[in-house]
């Protein structure tokens, strides 16, 4: 039943209606680009066409397609929600924003993680009610996954799903104001793969002035593939198509072939003579570019953009501790990860082994891991940054300890995300298998995390000292918050 009560906006697409409740009105399923049907999918985002009378904008709309993910022991539906919502139109974003319909107010546009295949505005995690509470415009999207949005097919532009943040960007640029947002002052966060993608459009010449800061959360400005590792990809799904590979083959496979065919492309090996697979097997998916982007920003790019990157202390652990292979890590498992993650694999165990002596051996195939996926790339992102002065670099490690399956899954991958929405007292995220585990967290934790996300965007201030690339001062969050200079020191160089 219509609310014809309920607040109107008007978008360059048409009336949309919203949903007040208390402190937030919020808007869901607003298009910012065209449906990609068809050969569409393939193709550069085009503008969605107008619609006339007023649009219900009070329901979630569909995703893109993807297929379930589950990881192990542990319930990550909060974070990938319940799957695949069909529906071609989901180019969309929900929009949150404070009741008493202000003007000018910060704007941040979250973009989902998912490793690049799964996740979406319908998971239960991007909730930005806290965020319109405190006086911030929250945008949250949907964008193209797996194949549609990142396999490089010739003949079609290349990370499609890139290039629907950049649009949806413009949409917030021609639009926010008329949710009260600032089109100035816009803030790019992301996690996981939605981090990395936040990195990618720093290096991306046709967002300038789309931003004007950005958060990046366990991603990684060393995660992109090579043109190379992304063709053998691309060679794998067309012979698991019985296709060949252009994109003039794939535009009339039916969605339902391509997320089963996506799903079976994981763990291909896509170390090369030159390159290792920055993503270690764990996705065949990820931004495909011949720069990657930490060094695009060293030479410039998004040099006038305000930067703050952390990650979780144990990241690793959430792709060990659910599947029941932590526990069980040898020395051999170790020395794998090194080999997936490093040229020099023996160089680096032993800078680990001496960096923390007396870990157990799945403690060291985990911080392998989590320095290989995010670390690593994200130190590499926060140095290229902080090499220019027209913009401000701060850097965090998140490293409240989850006490879920058995106290062992601690400050991992994901877990900052219910701090920095406000939402950790949501019922599903707690329990022994749940991400926050039985016990409730730290009074105030969230609160001050999620405060200083919005001061950041507010200001360009966390509230610490600058990042710089002689004491790479880095505030360490958990219970009590510590700043420290060069946290991983001898483990960073030997990365570098």
């Amino acid at each position: 039943m219509r609310n014809h009560r309920a607040p109107v906006v008007t978008t360059t697409q048409g009336v949309v209606r919203g949903l007040r409740d208390g402190s937030t009105i919020t808007f869901r399923n607003i298009p910012y680009a065209a449906a990609p049907r068809g050969a569409a999918r393939f193709a550069p985002p085009q503008p969605h066409q107008p619609w006339d009378g007023v649009r219900d904008a009070i329901e979630p709309g569909p995703n893109a397609p993807q297929s379930e993910r589950v990881l192990g022991d542990i319930d990550m539906t909060p974070y990938f929600g319940t799957g695949w919502s069909r529906g071609a139109d989901y180019l969309t974003v929900n929009v949150f924003t404070p009741a008493d319909r202000g003007e000018g107010r910060p704007v941040m546009v979250f973009v989902h993680g998912g490793g690049f295949v799964a996740g979406s505005t319908r998971s239960a995690l991007y909730d930005g009610s806290a965020f319109a509470r405190d006086g911030v415009v929250l945008v949250t999207l949907n964008y193209r996954l797996g194949i549609a949005g990142f396999l490089d097919l010739p003949g079609a532009p290349a990370n499609r799903g890139l290039l629907d943040v950049v649009a949806a960007l413009c949409w917030v640029k021609e639009n926010i104001a008329a949710f009260g947002g600032d089109p100035h002052n816009v803030t790019l966060f992301g996690q996981s793969a939605g981090a990395t993608i936040v990195g990618g459009i720093l290096a991306t010449p046709e967002a300038a002035g789309l931003v004007r800061r950005a958060i990046v959360q366990s991603g990684s400005g060393l995660g992109a593939f090579t043109r190379e590792q992304a063709a053998r990809v691309t060679r794998a799904a067309a012979r698991a198509l019985g296709v060949e590979p252009h994109v003039d083959a794939f535009a009339d496979i039916g969605d339902e072939r391509l997320v089963e065919a996506a799903a079976r492309l994981v763990g291909i090996d896509l170390r090369t003579a030159s390159r290792v697979d920055p993503l270690i097997g764990l996705s065949p998916f990820s931004l495909v570019l011949d720069t990657q982007p930490a060094a695009s920003v060293a030479a410039g790019l998004g040099a006038d953009v305000d930067l703050l990157t952390g990650t979780n202390t144990e990241e690793g652990n959430l792709y060990l501790v659910p599947t029941g292979t932590y526990a069980t890590s040898t020395a051999a498992d170790v020395d794998d990860a090194a080999a997936r993650a490093h040229r020099d694999p023996d160089r680096l165990v032993a800078a680990y082994r001496v960096s923390r002596p007396g870990a157990t051996h799945a403690e060291l195939r985990s911080a392998i891991m989590a320095d290989a996926l995010f670390g690593a790339g994200s130190r590499a992102l926060a140095g290229a940054h902080a090499g220019h002065a027209a913009s401000a670099t701060y850097a965090y490690e998140f490293a409240w300890r989850s006490k879920a399956l058995g106290g062992e899954l601690g400050a991992t991958h994901t877990v900052e995300l219910p701090f920095v929405f406000d939402l950790t007292n949501r019922p599903a995220l707690s329990g022994p298998r749940a991400l926050l585990g039985p016990a409730k967290p730290p009074a105030g934790l969230a609160a001050r995390v999620h405060a200083t996300w919005v001061r950041f965007a507010a200001t360009g201030d966390p509230g610490w000292d600058p990042y710089d690339t002689d004491r790479r001062a880095t505030m360490r969050i958990d219970t009590e918050w510590t700043q420290v200079d060069d946290p991983r020191g001898q483990e960073r160089q030997a990365w570098d």
